[in-house]
């Protein structure tokens, strides 16, 4: 039985629907990156960021966007965070561990009424809500006057269903230790409720 999900989501233009690596993606919605290959759904469960591939067709991809890829820096991570923990106030979520990227976010969500994907849906809007509240929103520059800007976050989500204590426990340890994979130091969450010893 399910008790909890390891949840990751994107910016926009972080890992695109036709990335060599595989994607979650049934389809390419844009044109302009059609002409790099179809989309490539992949159902596994472990990460494929590290595989060979054609690192410069997927840069290539990138640079036919649309919009330059979002990359959040800290001040807007910390915005995304009051986002999340006021949809943990108004849901009632358990977040057992949060790691909040430049590219990208990885959450352990205890199983809720919710779905997988609802959750992730109200955390971006959350997030997006907080980041246009205070006025850094990442696409902001590129709304039309009186329009809402771009979607700083790519479509869908990446999951994985845990079945166990044990292995909520080893999601959490991965996402604890996704920062500093990039440099960056630990993160300490209001809204994450650590799992009991």
């Amino acid at each position: 039985m399910v008790i909890a999900s390891h949840l990751v989501f994107t910016a926009y233009g972080f890992w695109l629907p036709n990335d060599p690596r595989g994607s979650w993606s049934d389809f390419v919605g844009a044109w302009e990156l059609l002409k790099f290959g179809k989309a490539t759904r992949t159902c596994e469960r472990d990460s494929t960021a590290d595989r060979f591939h054609d690192r410069e067709a997927r840069l290539a991809a990138k640079e036919a966007l649309k919009y330059p890829a979002v990359r959040f820096a800290g001040i807007q991570a910390r915005a995304i965070g009051r986002g999340f923990a006021a949809l943990v106030g108004k849901c009632a979520l358990t977040i057992r561990a949060c790691s909040i990227l430049p590219e990208h976010v990885h959450m352990v969500v205890m199983r809720h009424a919710y779905e997988a994907e609802k959750i992730v849906n109200l955390l971006k809007g959350e997030a997006t809500r907080e980041l246009v509240r205070e006025g850094i929103h990442p696409m902001a520059g590129y709304a039309s006057p009186g329009r809402r800007p771009p979607k700083a976050w790519a479509r869908g989500h990446w999951k994985v269903f845990l079945d166990t204590p044990e292995d909520v426990a080893r999601a959490v340890e991965y996402v604890a230790g996704n920062p500093g994979k990039e440099g960056l130091p630990p993160q300490l969450w209001s809204f994450v409720t650590p799992m009991e010893a």
